[in-house]
């Protein structure tokens, strides 16, 4: 019974995840449509590893450890895509393109993209919302002080655990 009671709850706890991560984007049928077109892009890729290669590199001792669903917390709002964690950075995809205006007035469309290297990582905090602690949220403090926080995953503790793995290893070959 105990058994059955622990299966349920990660259960729901998946499901609640699922639907907090699609409740973060700002139109539910388009949050449902990114999603789809996500995963066709990782199948016709060949994988999330595929995807990681082509949009940031590979290093040659490099290893991608992770590449979590979530959203990248902007001024202007909630980002989704993917996070990568690798033995050497951190990085994060817009799963669609965004238009922004170039320095010559012209509209480009590409996707968002932030780079960290492991390196540069001063701090990582688990946070969470005072007024719904299911929320969780990653914050990662640079060097240089600047935070990026990553929110909506749909695996929250195993991506955590693999930003933490990262860091020390990255640890363990600087000293």
């Amino acid at each position: 019974m105990i058994e059955v009671k622990q299966i349920d709850r990660k259960n729901n706890n998946f499901a609640y995840s699922f639907c907090d991560h699609v409740k973060m984007g700002t139109k539910f049928s388009e949050t449902v449509k990114g999603k789809l077109s996500l995963g066709a892009r990782i199948i016709q890729q060949g994988g999330r590893e595929n995807i990681f290669k082509q949009v940031f590199g590979l290093g040659e001792n490099e290893e991608l450890l992770k590449a979590s669903q979530c959203y990248l917390s902007t001024t202007s709002g909630p980002i989704a895509g993917l996070l990568f964690i690798s033995t050497e950075k951190v990085a994060f995809c817009s799963e669609r393109s965004i238009t922004f205006s170039s320095s010559d007035g012209q509209l480009i469309n590409s996707p968002y993209k932030v780079m960290i290297p492991i390196r540069k990582i001063k701090n990582v905090h688990e946070s969470e919302n005072l007024n719904k602690p299911e929320k969780k949220y990653i914050e990662i403090v640079t060097v240089d002080d600047f935070e990026f926080w990553f929110m909506g995953f749909l695996r929250y503790e195993k991506a955590f655990r693999n930003l933490q793995k990262a860091i020390a290893k990255a640890n363990q070959i600087v000293r």
